[in-house]
C-alpha cells in the first residue's frame, strides 16, 4: 500500500511539474499566438510643436499580431493621439503595418519593430488654427519588453521613434504645402499596456 501510495504521489507530482513547465513555456513562447493589445500612448510633441511651442501629446494604441514564422510576426499598429497647442487642436491618427522581431529570454520577450503606413490629422492644425496637411506617410522604429502576468496576459512596456511628413498649406484653396522652421518631423514614443495572447 506504501508503494502504491508512494507512486501515485510521485505521478501527480510529476504531472503538476509538466503542467506547469508548459504553461510557462506558454507564458515565455508567444510567437506561436495571435496577439491583442491595447495600452496608453505618449508622443513628445504636437505635430505644430515649434522650439518655444513643443507640447506633448496623449493617446491611445492598438495592435494584433499574427503568429510568428522564425521570430518575426507581422503586425498592425492603431493609434491616436488628442490636444491643442498655439490655439489649434491636434487630433493625429495612424495605421501603421510591419514587422516584429522577437527574442525571449526566461520568462520576458523582447522585441523589434519596423512599420510603416499613413498617418491623419485634422486641417487645422497650425498656429492659431492655421490649415495644414491632413495626411502623410509615416514610419514607426522601436521595441520594448512583454512580462507574463498570466497564461494568456501580458504587460507590455515599449517605444521608439516616429516619422511624418506634415506640412502647413497656403490656403483652403491653394493647398501648395510649405514648411516653416523647426516644425516637427521626428517624434519620441512611449507606451504601455496590456497584450491578450491565444
Amino acid at each position: 500500500m506504501k508503494l502504491r501510495l508512494s507512486t501515485l504521489v510521485a505521478l501527480f507530482a510529476l504531472a503538476a511539474f509538466c503542467s506547469r513547465s508548459s504553461a510557462l513555456y506558454a507564458e515565455a513562447n508567444p510567437d506561436a499566438r495571435y496577439q491583442v493589445y491595447g495600452g496608453y500612448s505618449f508622443l513628445s510633441n504636437t505635430f505644430n510643436g515649434v522650439p518655444g511651442a513643443r507640447q506633448p501629446l496623449s493617446g491611445w494604441d492598438a495592435g494584433v499580431g499574427f503568429p510568428a514564422w522564425r521570430f518575426i510576426r507581422f503586425k498592425i499598429d492603431v493609434s491616436g493621439y488628442r490636444g491643442t497647442n498655439l490655439s489649434a487642436p491636434q487630433n493625429a491618427f495612424f495605421i501603421l503595418g510591419g514587422g516584429q522581431f522577437n527574442h525571449h529570454f526566461g520568462r520576458e520577450n523582447a522585441y523589434f519593430e519596423g512599420l510603416v503606413g499613413d498617418g491623419g490629422l485634422n486641417q487645422n492644425w497650425g498656429a492659431n488654427k492655421s490649415p495644414g496637411s491632413t495626411a502623410s506617410f509615416a514610419t514607426f522604429v522601436g521595441g520594448g519588453l512583454d512580462t507574463p502576468l498570466s497564461r494568456h496576459l501580458l504587460f507590455r512596456a515599449g517605444g521608439g521613434f516616429e516619422h511624418t511628413n506634415f506640412a502647413l498649406i497656403q490656403s483652403l484653396s491653394l493647398t501648395i504645402p510649405y514648411r516653416i522652421p523647426g516644425l516637427p518631423n521626428y517624434f519620441g514614443r512611449v507606451n504601455s499596456g496590456l497584450v491578450w495572447q491565444f
